[in-house]
């Protein structure tokens, strides 16, 4: 039986963890928090995973509150701006796609105190250590494949950047979240829920997103601003009460669609808000210990986005897939270098996909994309398409980037008559 060892319970290493577990493989998990902390603890992340992503959770019988978080249906998405003689912010494009398969959010202490409960009741070993690049060093020897799939910290200096795709080198975003009860439904389309993202010309972005919480149904308000600018107002927020409070304010002045439907919120617990930033980066997947030992980087270790596109779980599930894939079919020979960098680039197939789209949507879109956002707003299968393209990135390809390529399809979707 292969021992391998993962350093890091979140989305990637835990769906990994228990995906070789239920292959027969002797696996230990390296967290620095029990499930009871996790739960007990501050939100994580935000998150919406898409059907691909959940399809693999599902595959592994690890979708445990699939029929206990909203069916998030649609994604919208408007932009906002101001029109001659109209005060204030209005919506000046607006829409929602339909999802051909429904997406959904859980709240990671809730989905990952749930799979390290799961992975210790089926046999696995935990060890509850805040490792180090020294610990792996001393451990290395003792399992056939050490896999790093913590995204912060020590470990992550293993990975040097890839220059070549990392085109950033500072965060492109500050980010702040809260997660609230009382979000009222929206105005359109209320039949079903739907994911919402805001773009606010030259400050960010808004996401609103519904998600199963500690406490059951709750929604995300998930602001991303430009540094330096009007939205970049969370570094210093004295206390939870204080975050949702310029949270609000940002909504009534930049979103007030939004706003309308928030009078009332309030936040789910005491831990319910994050804010910080990172910068977008692919690294070296291969990391070399001091005493020569190799550890190979799962999901955020080697390829973080901004959360902007909403891919991170997306991502790291899909990883997690890849590697899993990769690992099995190794059999019994050696996890080398060659061998890593292959797994590696079997999960990059896809992944640049998303690191190129997130990359383009952080700058100044294009003309073309700006028209083919306004697009949607009339074309429902233009918004479908759009919306769908979370799911799987790589469609983008063959009409975002190019500009004959977008209105090519644009002209197609007019000229069949799929008028929204």
């Amino acid at each position: 039986m292969r021992r391998i060892l993962i350093v890091g319970a979140g989305q990637s290493g835990l769906q990994l963890a228990l995906g070789l577990q239920a292959k027969g493989y002797d696996v230990t998990v390296m967290t620095n928090r029990t499930p009871e902390e996790i739960r007990t603890g501050r939100v994580m992340s935000t998150q919406i995973m898409f059907r691909t992503a959940l399809r693999y959770e599902r595959e592994l019988g690890l979708n445990f509150w699939e029929a206990l978080a909203p069916r998030v249906e649609g994604l919208g998405l408007s932009v906002a701006g101001t029109l001659p003689g109209v005060p204030g912010v209005q919506r000046l494009i607006d829409w929602v796609g339909r999802l051909e398969g429904p997406a959904q959010s859980v709240d990671q202490r809730v989905k990952m105190a749930g799979w390290l409960d799961t992975f210790a009741e089926r046999g696995g070993r935990i060890v509850l250590h805040c490792a180090t690049v020294s610990d792996l060093d001393f451990l290395a020897h003792r399992y056939d494949l050490v896999l790093v799939a913590a995204g912060k910290g020590e470990l992550v200096s293993l990975f040097p950047r890839d220059p070549a795709r990392s085109p950033y080198d500072t965060p492109q975003r500050s980010l702040a979240l809260a997660y609230v009860h009382g979000l009222g439904p929206r105005a359109e389309h209320p039949e079903y829920d739907a994911a919402r993202c805001n773009l606010v010309p030259g400050a960010g972005e808004l996401w609103v997103i519904p998600t199963l919480t500690t406490s059951g149904r709750a929604d995300i308000l998930f602001w991303e601003g430009m540094p330096g600018g009007p939205l970049d107002v969370f570094q210093h927020v004295d206390g939870p009460g204080e975050h949702l409070a310029r949270t609000l304010e940002l909504l009534e002045r930049y979103a007030p669609w939004e706003y309308g439907r928030a009078t009332a919120v309030e936040l789910t617990d005491a831990h319910a808000t994050l804010a910080g930033r990172y910068t977008p980066t692919v690294r070296d997947p291969v990391g070399r210990l001091p005493s020569g030992g190799l550890a190979l980087g799962v999901g955020d270790a080697v390829v973080v986005n901004d959360p902007l596109t909403g891919q991170g779980s997306n991502s790291a599930a899909k990883c997690a897939a890849s590697y899993l894939a990769s690992i099995i079919e190794r059999g019994d020979e050696p996890f080398d270098a060659d061998w890593m960098r292959m797994a590696f680039e079997r999960y990059w197939a896809s992944a640049r996909h998303v690191t190129r789209w997130t990359n383009a949507m952080l700058g100044s879109p294009a003309r073309h994309v700006r028209s083919l956002i306004a697009a949607a707003g009339g074309l429902q299968h233009v918004a479908d398409r759009f919306a769908n393209g979370y799911d799987d990135p790589a469609d983008f390809e063959d009409y975002f980037f190019d500009a004959t390529k977008a209105e090519a399809f644009v002209a197609e979707a007019t000229a069949v008559g799929v008028v929204g």
